[in-house]
C-alpha cells in the first residue's frame, strides 16, 4: 500500500456504498477510482 492509498479498514467502509457493477462496458477497479478521486483532492488539481 503507497502512503496515500486507502487502508483496508477504509476500504471496508466504502466498498458496500458503490453500485453494483452492471452489463455493459467493463468498470476499472472501483479502488483505484477512490484513490485518483482522492488524490484530486489533495493535491487540489482542477
Amino acid at each position: 500500500m503507497d502512503r496515500h492509498d486507502l487502508s483496508v479498514v477504509k476500504w471496508a467502509v466504502i466498498w458496500p456504498l458503490l453500485p453494483p457493477k452492471v452489463r455493459g462496458v467493463p468498470r476499472v477497479d472501483d479502488r483505484w477510482v477512490i484513490d485518483g478521486i482522492l488524490w484530486r483532492f489533495r493535491a487540489g488539481t482542477p
